[in-house]
This record gives structure tokens, sequence and C-alpha cells, in this order.
């Protein structure tokens, strides 16, 4: 039998040697989802033995990781803006990145009571079910992946979000939405270029292609966010989308095309522009 402090160490050791960054923190993360034990629980049981069965999930959840699956997975849920989420296999990854168009949301729909929002591309829920609950607004989530779905719904449900999750292909579906009536809508939508993708760190390449792939020159969804759902937005309505690097300029253009006013972007913590807001004039 080994001790807890033991295979603890054996585990950071582990995730260390196999070159993984945050190796402190995510043996933490997995020791506890292993063994039930936080840091506290380690330090005041490090002496006392752990079982086989803990052993035993334990390395298993240690091989996964090191085999370059995505510790959020292996964990079956991340925080999102302070919601805890359901993740897995088939779903994008809640990333902090995402707070900021989800700010721009926040903030627009501030004294706006009862507004209708729009999430296309919806994966997760991460946006749909934070906005709604704190800005309390009634929230139309679209997706289409079947897994990505699956999660979308679990996460509603989790949180008792005020959000009808529907299952469909925003190149499509736009036609099924009345025009006019949206206050805003908000995207985080596939963004990378396609030749891109092999270029991707490993972990991020077990995500789902589809939650990243944004065509040839990444800026596919952009066009058809853009074209095919302003017009579902009331006069003064206002579209926010979450940007990938470099893309803010040529968005900007292609929504005062359609009509856009009052456009801003904001930055990330690395000073990437990650997200843009801007209002219907129109």
């Amino acid at each position: 039998m080994i001790s807890i402090k033991s295979a603890y160490s054996e585990c950071k050791r582990r995730l260390e040697q196999a070159g993984i960054e945050n190796f402190g923190s995510e043996t933490l993360d997995l020791f506890e989802k292993a063994t039930g034990l936080d840091r506290l629980g380690i330090i005041s049981n490090g002496g006392c033995e752990l079982s086989e069965a803990a052993q035993s999930r334990l390395g298993e959840l240690i091989d996964r990781r090191i085999s370059g699956e995505p510790l959020q997975y292996i964990l079956g849920e991340w925080s999102f803006y302070g919601f805890d989420l359901f993740v897995g296999e088939g779903v994008l990854i809640p990333r902090d990145d995402t707070e900021v168009v989800t700010n721009l949301c926040l903030e627009y729909l501030e004294n706006k009571p009862n507004a209708r929002m729009l999430d296309l591309c919806a994966g997760s829920g991460a946006i749909s079910v934070a906005v709604s609950k704190l800005a309390k607004v009634s929230v139309t989530a679209v997706e289409l992946s079947e897994k990505a779905f699956s999660f979308l719904e679990k996460n509603i449900a989790r949180h008792s979000a005020c959000v009808t999750a529907v299952k469909d292909d925003i190149f499509r579906c736009h036609k099924d939405f009345p025009e006019g009536e949206l206050d805003l809508i908000v995207s985080n939508p596939p963004y990378i270029k396609s030749a891109e993708l092999v270029q991707l760190q490993a972990e991020v390449q077990r995500e789902p292609e589809m939650a990243l792939d944004g065509g040839s020159d990444g800026m596919e969804f952009y066009r058809a966010i853009i074209d095919l759902w302003s017009c579902k937005l009331k006069p003064g309505g206002a579209l926010a989308l979450e940007l990938g690097e470099g893309q803010a300029g040529e968005v900007c253009t292609l929504m005062k095309q359609k009509g856009f006013g009052n456009i801003r972007t904001e930055t990330d913590f690395g000073g990437t522009q990650r997200a843009i807001i801007g209002t219907m004039l129109k």
C-alpha cells in the first residue's frame, strides 16, 4: 500500500515529467477527482494509506492526462463566469477569453428588462447560461452538434436557466426566426483558419473540429451571421461576437456594411482584440 502523500507526490512527478505546464494545480484537480481529497485533505491525511480502488482510479486519470486528453474533459466539468458547466468529448471547453464577449453582453443588457437574446453556435451553453442568470433575460441557444447539444441541455437544466435550446444549423435556420424581434445576438463562432487546425496545441486538437474550423480564412461564420441574422435584431439591437486574433478589422467592416454603428472592440488580458459589439442603426 502507498500513503496519500506519496501517491500525490508520484502523480505530481509523472505530470511534470510528461511536460504538463500546470502540473501542480492539475495534480490537485485529478487527485481530488479520484480520491475526494482536496489540498487540506491531502495535508491532514497524508500519512494514511490510499485504497487500492483510489489508486486505480488515480492511475487511470493520470494516464488519460498524459495521453493528451484535456483536463476539463477528465474532470467532466469546468467553471465559466462562476458557473460550473458539464463538459466532455465533443464540446468546446469554456475559456476565459469568452468572458470578454460575455461582459459586452451584460453591459448592453443592463437596464433592459424582458430583453430577448439569441446565442448562435452555443456549444456548452457557457454564454447563454451566464447571461440568462446574471442579466435575467430569456435566451434562445442554437447548436448543431449532437454531442455539444447534449451538454447544452444538461447545463441549462443544471442551473435552471431561462434558455431554450434549439438543435439546428445557423446557415439554414435563420428563416425560422422572425425579423426585428431580438435585442441581442451573440456568438463565439468557429474562427480558426482550416489550414491552421493542425498547428493547434495537441490538447486543443482533441476538441471538436466543427467548433474550431472557420473556413479557409477563418471568416466563414462571421460573414454568415452578419449577413443572415442581422435582420432579426430590433432597431438599436446589438450584435456581439468573439474574435480570433487579427480579425477585428474585417469583422468591423462587415458590420458597418450591414448597417451597424457604435461599434467597439474589447481586448483580453493578453491585449488581443477579443470581442466586438455594434448596434443596428436602421
